[in-house]
Order: structure tokens, then sequence, then C-alpha cells
């Protein structure tokens, strides 16, 4: 075996190899008091009875598909569904666990100051970082060792999709539930603070950031990362140059080598700007994958023009990622103009709050589709430009985006790190206020939380463009497979399933949001009730029942999220059954065009309202008056937080995993 084929093994296992040191390390440090552990442990029993109760419905539905699969298409392809599908699921369980045990023992650490929480924050999400693109990286590159048609093993992307449409729609809708009752009810109508022990809700509200936040991201950019790479394959066999197959594997092991590298250099001392260390830990790891592709390319592919070209790809998908953070981090950061505009919209009250939450989100569509577009056309011509004579320009074109994307994700490792420790500061913050820690405790961990609301919004946009640059690969692969000559929008069935797919993302965004709605009433009603009825719980002296909270969540979520998977999987199939390929392909258009501007959207709302709610902690200046939680002013904005949820943490990052499942 070449040493270019072990590489990815390596790579993975050094990976794992950095994640193992880490929970090593995080499970050294003092856990904190009985209190501390109690909740915790509530949270990992609610959050586990959860993910099981979840895989009793899909794993069913996940064994009869590979069975299916086997046997109409090949065998080959029933593995790797099963493969894609188990490891989905895998990814967000090691993601749920590392939360859990991270989130407790980084409130006990913010006594001890920022540095501490920091550190135990960012090395949780860093072992989720770590673990979870090289589980892929190495799934796909054994596939592709085994099986090297990439075509007979597609499944692998449908297994990866399916699983983790389920587990991201569930854990949203779970989790916005019972945030949107802990808050309608806690914040606003009882006037008492987030996650207070009084709150019924509040062991729901800390169940569902791990379920959904974490296990939904980790299975989340797990699915991302499988079709990106089979991608890139799929159009590397169109080509038909053998030396070039390799070469979306090769991207993948150095983004895994620079993100271990980008991992392991964040230091905690001195720490007050926690963005810093984050920024450099990415730009390091960035140059260096940048450097392992040039290595790469010319000592195991070939040096020519094509080779350079595609290079070329592969760096203006490593400098999208900052380019995306710098777009996200804009409108979502309490530091710049949009959200401040959102905050102090709130002087008007309720309504004026909402509209501008939904300016911003749909403001921010603009750049960032212009830096997609701008990415596209540049990767897509520099790699047609150079195709070696005899060959067809289009597929190096399409082959060069698919390397742009796959460039993008190979460095899932440090962005995912990044992203991880925000759901981590938020339950330490949960944890913190329900054990009636330090008040500075809590500014310590919402600090962190602030800033992990940003690198969220990053996070889901870095795997919405993902999705959009993934799908012109996908386009040319279905259209070559299927034989079509294209998919021609001056026929009528082929322009009237544009619009039917169009529409597919807006009605599940509905239905989503619907579900998280229909859910969170019941939620509130329940508190409300146990506010009524159980003597002593305002004064702190009665116990709330927060296992009500938790069954309430975990019914509607698992209820509810069957509709929207449904309709995902089965309208498609439907479409193609009764007017053919071409019109399928017109109705896959629309789903990925309408997809990309509704997760655009609602991604960065929900991150807007939510800092925006934030900045009332710090306290915002209004009319000349600074003005702080607990006033009208807060209370706008904490409703606007809660129109927000759904949009961000429900149906906002679930859009990438339906384009790709379509």
């Amino acid at each position: 075996m070449e040493i270019s084929e072990i590489l990815p093994f390596i790579a993975g296992i050094a990976s794992f190899l950095v994640a193992g040191g880490l929970v090593a390390w995080i499970s050294k440090q003092p856990a904190g008091t009985k209190e501390m552990m109690d909740i915790s442990n509530a949270v990992k029993v609610g959050a586990a009875a959860f993910l099981k109760r979840e895989m009793k419905i899909i794993v069913p539905v996940a064994i009869a598909l590979t069975v299916i699969i086997g046997a109409f298409l090949t065998p080959s392809n029933g593995l790797a569904f099963a493969v894609g599908a188990a490891l989905s699921a895998v990814a967000g369980i090691i993601s749920l666990k590392i939360t859990v045990k991270a989130a407790v023992r980084a409130a006990h650490l913010s006594n001890d100051g920022l540095g501490k929480t920091f550190a135990m924050a960012f090395r949780g999400g860093a072992t989720v970082g770590l673990a979870v693109p090289a589980m892929a990286l190495m799934a796909i590159a054994g596939l592709y060792l085994v099986f090297p048609d990439p075509i007979t093993i597609a499944g692998v992307g449908i297994g990866a999709s399916l699983i983790a449409l389920f587990i991201r729609i569930g854990g949203g809708i779970f989790t916005k539930a019972a945030d949107m009752g802990a808050d309608l009810v806690g914040k606003v109508e009882a006037n008492i603070p987030e996650d207070d022990p009084r709150n019924p809700a509040t062991i729901a509200d800390n169940v569902g950031d791990n379920v959904g936040d974490a296990a939904g991201m980790g299975s989340d950019v797990y699915e991302s990362y499988i079709v990106t790479i089979l991608a890139a394959l799929l159009i590397a066999a169109l080509i038909g140059a053998p030396n070039y197959f390799l070469y979306p594997i090769l991207v993948g092991s150095s983004g895994m080598i620079a993100s271990i590298i980008g991992v392991v250099i964040v230091g905690s001392k001195g720490v007050t700007d926690v963005m810093k260390p984050l920024n450099r830990s990415f730009y390091v790891s960035a140059a260096i994958a940048i450097a392992l592709n040039y290595v790469f390319i010319t000592q195991f592919i070939e040096q020519n023009e094509a080779a350079y070209a595609l290079f070329g790809t592969t760096v203006i998908g490593v400098i999208l990622v900052p380019v995306i953070q710098k777009i996200t981090d804009k409108y979502t950061s309490y530091k710049h103009g949009p959200v401040n505009e959102i905050a102090d919209s709130a002087k008007w009250g309720y309504a004026s709050l909402t509209l501008m939450g939904i300016i911003k989100g749909m403001q921010s569509t603009g750049p960032f589709m212009i830096a997609l577009v701008v990415a596209i056309i540049i990767s897509y011509s520099i790699s047609a430009a150079a195709a070696p004579e005899g060959a067809d320009p289009v597929l190096y074109g399409i082959f060069g985006t698919s390397l742009t994307a796959m460039a993008m994700l190979s460095l899932a490792g440090i962005v995912l790190s990044i992203d991880a420790f925000g759901p981590i500061a938020d339950n330490a913050g949960g944890i913190a206020e329900m054990s009636e820690q330090d008040p500075i405790v809590r500014e310590r961990t919402d600090i962190l939380d602030s800033v992990g609301n940003t690198t969220a919004a990053v996070g889901k946009g870095f795997a919405i463009a993902s999705a959009a640059l993934t799908a012109l690969a996908l386009f040319a692969a279905y259209v070559t497979f299927t034989g079509i000559d294209g998919i021609n929008i001056f026929k009528a069935d082929v322009l009237a399933m544009l619009f039917v797919g169009g529409m597919i993302p807006v009605v599940f965004s509905a239905l989503a949001m619907k579900s998280v709605g229909k859910a969170a009433m019941e939620m509130v009603q329940e508190v409300r009730r146990q506010f009524k009825e159980i003597p002593g719980i305002m004064e702190g002296t009665g116990t709330p029942e927060y296992a009500k909270c938790v069954d309430i969540s975990t019914k509607a979520a698992l209820k509810e999220m069957i509709l929207p998977g449904l309709i995902t999987i089965i309208t498609p199939v439907i479409i193609g059954l009764v007017f053919g390929a071409e019109p399928l392909g017109g109705y896959m258009a629309g789903v990925c065009v309408s997809g990309v501007m509704w997760a655009i959207f609602q991604n960065n709302a929900g991150g807007a309202w939510d800092n925006a709610k934030k900045s009332f902690e710090a306290g915002v200046e209004i009319n000349g008056v600074m003005t702080y939680k607990g006033s009208d002013a807060h209370k706008a904005a904490v409703t606007g937080d809660t129109v927000g949820d759904p949009f961000k943490d429900t149906s906002g990052p679930s859009m990438n995993i339906l384009i790709k499942l379509t």
C-alpha cells in the first residue's frame, strides 16, 4: 500500500489520540460540588433517555433501507449506507457525552477565572472537533480502498444524511420547546433569571442544549464531511484520471493534520478576549492546510498545469472559511452594528425588535451569497481552463469546485472545535445558576456563551456553504449517471418542479417551527401549572417536577420530527417516479437555492436576536439611559430571542442536510 493511501488513517488515528488525551485531561479535572453533579447527572440521564427513544424509531428504518438498497442496487451500497448511518449516530453520541462531561467541569472552574473556564470549554469542543471528522475521513477512505468505484459506495452519503436529519430535527424540536417554555414563563412572566432552579423547565432546557446543539451538531458536521468528499470522488471517477482519485482524501488528511496543530496551540493563560486565541488557532490551521495540500498534490498526484489549478481551488476553499466567519461575525456579534441596532430597536417594543431581527437576517444573505458565487466561479474557471488537452473542461471545472468544498470541510476539525465550545459554555452557565454559584461564575460563562452564539452561527454557515458548493458536483454526477442531457427549465414540467423544490425548504421550516411551537405551548402550560400548584416553588422551598418537562419535550420531539423527515425523503422519490429524471433535477435545483437562502437567513437572524438579548446583561444605552436585565426593553429582547430559537437551532441548521439528502 502506498504512503498516500495510508495517510488518511495516520491523520485519523493521530486525531483520535489527541482527542483521547483531551478526554483524559477533562476527566482529571474536578467535577464540582454535589449540587453541580446532581444537575449534570440529571441532564445526562435525560439526554441519554431521549437519544435511546429516538434510536428506537430511526434504527428499524435504517435497517430496512440497508436491505432495500443492498438488494436493488449493490451489496456494497447497502454496506456503505449502513456505515454512513451508524457513524452518523455515533458522531451524535460522542458529541453528547463529551459536552455533558465538560460542561459541569467548566462551571466549577469558572470560580478560578475566565482562562480556566475557556480552557475546559474549548478542549471539550476540540475533543468533538477532532474525533468526528477523523471518523468520517477514515470511514470514507476505508470504503474507497475496498470499493474503488465511488458510485458503488454512494449509499454512505444517504445513510449519513438520513440519520443526521432526524437527529438535527428531533434534537432541535426538543431543545427549543424547552428553551421557549422556560423563557416565556420564567423570564418574561415570573421575572426570574435564566436557568433559575425554581423554573421546572431548566433541566429540560439543559438536556436540549446537549441533544440539539451537541448531538445534532456532531452528526451534522459528520454528514457534511462524508457527502462533500463523496461528491468529489464521484467527479474524479467521471474525469477518468486515476491519479486524481486520491486527492480529495488527501485534502481531508491535510486539514485533519492542520486541525490537530491548531487545537494544540490554543492557550488559556491571561485570556480576556476569547476570540483572539480562537482566531489565531484557525489561521495557523489554514496556513498549514494550504501548505500540505501543495505538498500532497506535487508529491503524490502530479506536477502540471491542471494539478496546480486544482491546488488553487483548495486555497479558495480554505480562504472561504474566514470570509464566512467575518460575515457571520458582523451580523451576529454584539460588537457590531446589526446586533446593536436590534437591541436599540427594543425601545419601540416587541414588534420593532422582532422586525429588526428579520431585516438583519435577510440582509446577511447578500454578502454570504456573493462570497459563495465568487468562490464557485473562480474555482470552476481556473480548473476548467487548465484541463488537459482532450479532457472535458466542464468536468474539470466541476471537480475544482468540489475540491473547494472539500478544502473547506477539511478544516472541520478546527471549525467544529471552535463551534462546539458554545454549547458547553451554555450548559456550564445553566449548571452554575441552578447550583446557586457566585454571580461572577455566571458572568464568565455568559462571556463564553455570547461568543459561542457567533461561533455556532459560523459553524452553521460553514455547513450550508459546503452544501451549496457540493451541489454542483452532485448535479454533475446526477446528470451523468441518469443519462439525461441536462436540466432544461424551458420545459414546463422541469420549471414546475423547480418551483416545487423551492417550496420545500419553506414548508419544511414551517413544519419544524410549528412543531417547536406546539411543544413549547405544552411546556408553557406545564410550567405555569407547577408555579401555581406546587407550594413554595417561588420561595425556593418547593421542588419543581423537572422530569415532567423533560418528558413533554421528549414526546413532542419524537412525534413532531416524523412529518418534516418524511416529506424530505418521499417527495423526490414520488417526483422521480411520476415525472422522470429531468424534472427531478429541476426539483433538486429549487431545493438547493431556496434552502441555502433560508438557512443563512434563519441562522443569522437567530444568532443576532440571541446576542441582542445578551447585550442587556452588560447594559444597552437607550435614549441616553443605560438599560439592563428586567427592563421592558430586555423583555422585548427575550421575546426576539424566543422567536429566533427555532430559526437558528431547528429549521435553519437542517437546511444543509435537507439539500444533500435530496
